[in-house]
């Protein structure tokens, strides 16, 4: 593969390729280098400042880092480009495009969530499975620029169109271009769309990506979210997936699909024998989702604003429950067609970095087959939000925080490095907004307290 990547490159005079690394966030990182560094980065990797583990989604440093921090005197890390995840980008004259992860790099390797994700699929193959992935997202879009959001203090952004119009053909032909650019450019970059429509909300759209393996689901996944904005860009508009940005909408999903397959591909969650035609396995698999996700709420919801998504009546499961087709609940179980069997996720939201959600997904499920558990808790017939006897999800980050430090769980699933790491990333994200003084606390103190 690298002789003919590379003579592929050559022989279209290409000058310059451009590799990202993903952060804890989910935040792509890249760059743009020549051919001939590409060449020597095949073989040797390439360096890349170990601050990208090190510092937060707005480029402050963290003060609590052990992998990165001031005392490693943040030196370089080797990052290996996966040749897999060659493609061009259409919105760029085409310029090629790799993914990179720390997977070889031991000293940071455990901070990187595409490494992280390999870990947990390579558990799951090891069992005798694979994986097979799909991520949906919700995101609102905006008539504003960087410079122009900016400027407005981030304070009443134009929504694209006005109005709840959700499946809407009306709404999509006001902006037809970018609605079509979308479906196409995206296609066109190995990120292909099952569907795209908007949904309920001013200027929200919600796009499914098409089903494949674990890895190249997170890794089109993340690519996603960074071309529509790209794409957004080009058209004078902006994309945010923020969990919440208005208290009066909606919030927006990153809902994952998944099942698994046995070394024939046969779909092993389904059973038709079953009454509602689940195998022992899936049974299995999420039992362990629901005794897990407590524990790792910070991999579904990852910031501050993440749990003002959970709102009871808002579409976003606010307990810990499955049900039949219901989408009341936390994880939906989808299986009209028997061959197409799966477990929807519905907790995570757009916010979520894809490779944590999905590693969390995959490893929580993992957990219930090893242990064999046993799925006692009933199916939701009708509104979760009305069942006040299930278990609610944790309300805040910092309560979030707590739970997942003071259990072994997360560990248990991810490794103590990689937990460690990402605990203190989080309590860090806590303490950044323990600090600020809001519009909401000026409104309600200023002239009457």
């Amino acid at each position: 593969m690298k002789s003919d990547i590379i003579q592929r490159l050559q022989q279209n005079n290409i000058d310059k390729i451009k590799f990202a690394v993903t952060d804890i966030d989910g935040v792509l990182r890249g760059k743009i280098i020549n051919i001939n560094k590409f060449v020597k980065a095949i073989e040797n990797g390439v360096g890349f400042c170990n601050v990208v583990f090190g510092w937060d989604m707005n480029d402050v440093c963290y003060t609590n880092g052990d992998v990165s921090g001031w005392h490693t005197g943040y030196p370089d890390a080797f990052a290996t480009i996966d040749l897999n995840t060659y493609r061009t980008i259409p919105w760029q004259n085409n310029t090629p495009f790799f993914l990179a992860d720390f997977s070889h790099a031991p000293e940071v390797a455990a901070a990187c969530p595409r490494t992280l994700l390999k870990h947990i699929n390579g558990q799951c193959e090891a069992l005798g499975f694979k994986a097979f992935f799909s991520k949906e997202f919700e995101w609102f879009n905006f008539i504003e620029t960087p410079q122009t959001l900016s400027d407005k203090h981030y304070v009443n952004p134009q929504p694209l169109t006005p109005g709840m119009f959700g499946y809407s053909l009306l709404r999509t032909s006001q902006h037809d271009a970018f609605y079509y650019d979308l479906f196409n450019l995206l296609n066109a970059f190995d990120v292909p769309l099952e569907g795209l429509h908007t949904e309920t909300g001013n200027g929200v759209y919600e796009a499914s990506i098409d089903y494949t393996d674990i890895l190249e689901a997170a890794d089109r996944a993340v690519l996603f979210k960074t071309a529509v904005k790209e794409i957004a860009y080009k058209h004078g508009l902006m994309a945010t997936f923020m969990a919440k940005w208005n208290s009066a909408l909606p919030g927006c999903s990153g809902h994952i699909h998944q099942h698994l397959e046995d070394e024939n591909g046969n779909n092993i969650f389904k059973d038709e024998k079953d009454a509602n035609g689940l195998s022992e396995i899936m049974k299995q698999y999420i039992a362990g989702q629901l005794y897990c996700l407590p524990f790792i709420m910070p991999m579904y919801a990852p910031t501050i604003n993440s749990y003002k998504r959970y709102v009871e009546g808002a579409w976003a499961a606010t307990s810990v429950s499955w049900g039949i087709e219901n989408r009341t609940t936390a994880l939906r179980v989808i299986n009209h067609i028997p061959a197409a069997t799966r477990l929807e996720t519905r907790v995570p939201g757009a916010d979520a970095n894809p490779y944590l959600s999905m590693a969390a997904s995959l490893a929580s499920g993992l957990y219930g087959i090893k242990h064999k558990l046993s799925l006692n808790l009933e199916p939701v017939r009708g509104s979760a939000y009305d069942i006040k006897s299930l278990q609610r999800l944790p309300a805040t980050l910092q309560e979030a925080i707590l739970i997942m430090k003071n259990s072994n769980i997360a560990a248990s699933l991810f490794g103590e490095a990689f937990t460690d790491h990402f605990i203190r990333t989080r309590e860090w994200e806590c303490r950044q907004f323990e600090k600020q003084v809001t519009d909401w606390e000026l409104k309600r103190y200023f002239e009457i307290i």
